[in-house]
């Protein structure tokens, strides 16, 4: 038996301190050497584990462009498909290197009346903060409604 998933949350039923369910992210060589490349990322350190090592690196890690997506993804993945995000602010700490997990967790922090909410997010592996910022997303005024 499967479970419905929970319906999108709306500007009406989202408030301040309402935490995103935690997405854990398993960081592979496929997927940091894929969305390089599908981000036409072409620097070394993000395919080549042995000019990643004499840059100082102990492997290759995940680029930017791919945090930037995840952290996209984990908001979107909890406000629905109706929802659009309005702007995504990120700096990043450690690297996410082959074989670590990333899990990306999140807190609502400001809820205006026109239905834009700002979420905190943390994205932590097994060296501390990968990635912290901030995601602005424009929620449905209702369900089944409009953004």
């Amino acid at each position: 038996m499967t479970t419905a998933p929970a319906p999108a949350p709306t500007a009406g039923t989202v408030a301040v301190g309402d935490r995103l369910p935690e997405l854990e992210i398993p960081v592979t060589r496929t997927l940091i050497v894929a969305t390089a490349i599908a981000s036409r990322d072409y620097q070394d350190v993000h395919h080549d584990p042995e000019l990643a090592r004499t840059r100082g690196s102990r492997d290759v890690f995940m680029n930017i462009l791919t945090t930037n997506g995840l952290v996209g993804r984990f908001v979107t993945d909890w406000a629905g498909p109706r929802a659009v995000l309005r702007a995504v602010r990120v700096r990043l700490g450690a690297p996410n290197y082959p074989g670590d997990t990333m899990t990306l967790t999140g807190e609502v922090t400001a809820v205006a009346d026109d239905g834009l909410v700002e979420v905190r997010v943390r994205g932590a592996n097994g060296l501390g903060d990968h990635v912290t910022g901030t995601v602005a997303v424009r929620l449905a005024k209702e369900e089944g409604g409009e953004s």
